[in-house]
């Protein structure tokens, strides 16, 4: 293993104007520009606006693009224990966690990357060690890449903690971003922290890094990179050996690089198969499908009509469907279009046959309905054709779309969402699970809504055909939002889009 040395301070931005109320769970984030940071914190409030605005400074240009994987370690045995880790260095992995990392081995086995960096904690490093497997080169640690600092936290067991600190540790659970301790605010270091290892991490010459590091520095380094505050601390989850995939691209104008994240946790389970957020229970879930693959192979915006579904499409649907049938999914909502209503009603049909495959002793009724917001291919049919022309497969195409799109596509998006959420309020059953098949465009705009986002953030997501996003609502409809995973398709086996692909005279760049 080789040391990376620190790197340089984080870099000025632009003018930024932050909201001065509050009037839901988040505050709404506006990509517009950032005020310039020219001098260290010298209260309480010039951290807190520190933090935040180091989410979104801009990064150092790039020459080429550059694809990012993070994975965090597997189980460790703190973890097992319910421990409190933070930066400790004392935990290894259980043979659970090993089985996870080799795991993720075989999801990376085929892919090829040019760089791995790991945090240098036992757990973190050894996860790294399966991972990387035979491959020659050496592995980078960096101890930015470390776990959250936690003070005097660390080593606690979780109803220690809560008995011995009480309103700090209540604190920690439920205002983490201003949580203090030892005279610390660790999710605002962290944050700056991440922004650090990003510096590094794209001054390195290569295409394709695998990032190998832990739970909170995962949440941060996918928060900074799409230019999240620290408020969004535990609303981006990353599970044991989780995977999560960032695109960078670079600027014809040599600029801060357009940022994507590909995909949100990919796991090496189920992403549905547990009824809990960050060890939370949660009793009310969306569950977002991308309908399957259609006729347009160019998958072109000018050809978003109401097209039918491929054979491929079936295909991801039906492996959609088995992924789902271990869950009572309460309501289905669909885009009208067919593609959607295809998809819909497969899953449907899989649901309602649940006795008879064995996943429930008795026939289920599956609720169906359609929502003409989920229904976007109106939206683009006037468009220019530079816009239509563009494929919707490729990383941040959204950034191209005009403005009376982009506001018509959030409008539409907004009741639709509103709706779902409507669904989820129905107190008659004990768990609520509203499946929403649309095409991807339309759930990124949801996905938006849910982290109360403005249309500047759309190009700041990607989802494939046939994938799913699962967003899960501990504290009920009313609450925030725990996005547990976005384009997670490895239920579709063979058909799986891949992690990483050569990013080498990629057009799609």
């Amino acid at each position: 293993m080789i040391s990376l040395a620190n790197a340089s301070l984080l870099l000025h931005g632009r003018d930024h104007h932050l909201p001065t109320k509050r009037r839901s769970p988040f505050t709404v984030r506006s990509s517009s520009s950032l005020q310039e940071i020219d001098k260290s914190p010298t209260t309480v409030e010039d951290s807190k606006l520190r933090s935040e605005l180091c989410a979104s400074v801009p990064f150092p240009p790039i020459k080429a693009a550059k694809r990012v994987v993070l994975v965090r370690h597997g189980q460790s045995t703190w973890n097992e224990e319910g421990r409190i880790q933070g930066s400790s260095n004392f935990s290894v992995l259980t043979k659970k966690g090993e089985a996870q990392a080799e795991t993720s081995r075989q999801m990376l086995i085929d892919d090829s990357f040019d760089i791995c960096f790991s945090s240098p904690l036992i757990r973190s490093k050894r996860t790294a060690e399966i991972i990387w497997g035979t491959r020659e080169d050496e592995i980078i640690t960096d101890s930015d890449l470390r776990e959250i600092v936690l003070y005097s936290f660390q080593g606690l067991l979780k109803h220690e903690g809560k008995a011995k600190f009480g309103p700090a540790f209540r604190q920690w659970q439920v205002d983490a971003a201003n949580f203090n301790i030892d005279g610390h605010y660790p999710v605002r270091e962290l944050w700056g922290r991440a922004r650090n290892c990003w510096t590094k991490i794209l001054a390195h010459e290569s295409k394709s890094v695998l990032v190998v590091a832990h739970n909170a520095v995962n949440q941060a380094l996918v928060a900074t990179a799409i230019g999240l505050g620290t408020e969004y601390f535990r609303i981006l989850l990353q599970s044991n050996c989780g995977v999560s995939v960032l695109d960078f691209i670079p600027r014809a104008d040599g600029g801060s690089p357009l940022i994507c994240l590909n995909r949100l946790n990919q796991t090496p389970g189920s992403p549905v198969a547990t009824g809990s957020s960050a060890g939370r229970r949660t009793s009310r879930r969306i569950i977002l499908v991308c309908q399957g693959s259609t006729q347009d192979s160019e998958a072109t915006v000018s050809k978003l009509g109401d097209q039918q579904m491929n054979m491929l499409g079936v295909i991801q649907a039906q492996k959609t469907a088995e992924l789902l049938l271990d869950l009572k999914v309460s309501t289905i909502i669909s885009s009208p279009n067919n593609a959607c209503a295809q998809t819909a009603t497969i899953i449907s049909q899989v649901q309602e046959a649940a006795d008879c495959l064995g996943a429930d002793c008795v026939p289920r009724y599956v609720e169906m309905k359609n929502i003409p917001d989920l229904d976007v291919a109106e939206i683009f049919q006037p468009s220019t054709k530079d816009t239509t022309d563009v494929s919707y497969l490729r990383p941040g195409w959204l950034n191209g779309l005009d403005d009376r799109v982009t506001s018509t596509l959030r409008e539409l998006s907004g009741q639709a969402w509103h709706s779902l959420l409507t669904e989820l309020s129905d107190e008659s059953e004990e768990e609520k699970i509203v499946v929403a098949v649309a095409h991807p465009v339309a759930h990124i705009a949801l996905i938006g809504h849910c982290l109360n986002l403005t249309e500047e953030w759309l190009g700041s997501f990607h989802l494939d055909a046939g994938s799913i996003s699962v967003v899960d609502f501990p504290d009920g409809r009313t609450g925030r939002g725990i996005i547990r995973c976005i384009n997670y398709t490895a239920h579709l086996g063979r058909w799986s889009i891949p992690i990483t692909r050569s990013t080498v005279d990629d057009d799609s760049f």
